[in-house]
């Protein structure tokens, strides 16, 4: 993804980094898909921070002119998938994320590293 971050995108790695999520990345899934521009994928270390992190991003978002779709996950706090349309956000606990790998499902298409955004 050689363009900058489009603000949705911006703001949602801000409210993971708040929540001080790791291992953040935008997978660019603009000539890939039809549903979504791009993924976020970010890790929590334990249930109770992958939420926090869902709560910040739907807190920013709520604060936003953007509009959450839906949220699937949430109460096993394992795999949390917010549907912001444009954005598609997964939040991991750090064992799930390692074990679906999504990041090797979609290993073709353009990644940046959100660290440092």
């Amino acid at each position: 993804m050689s363009e900058p971050l489009n603000d949705l995108q911006r703001l949602v790695v801000h409210a993971a980094v708040e929540k001080q999520a790791v291992d953040i990345l935008i997978l660019d899934l603009r000539n890939r898909s039809d549903l979504t521009d791009s993924f976020i994928i970010c890790s929590g270390k334990s249930r109770i921070q992958v939420q926090a992190i869902v709560d910040s991003i739907l807190e920013h978002v709520e604060k936003s002119p953007h509009k959450v779709f839906a949220v699937e996950g949430y109460s096993s706090g394992h795999w949390v998938v917010v549907d912001l349309e444009d954005v598609v956000v997964h939040v991991f606990y750090e064992e799930t994320r390692r074990h679906y790998d999504l990041e090797r499902l979609w290993g073709d298409v353009p990644v940046i590293d959100a660290v440092g955004l």
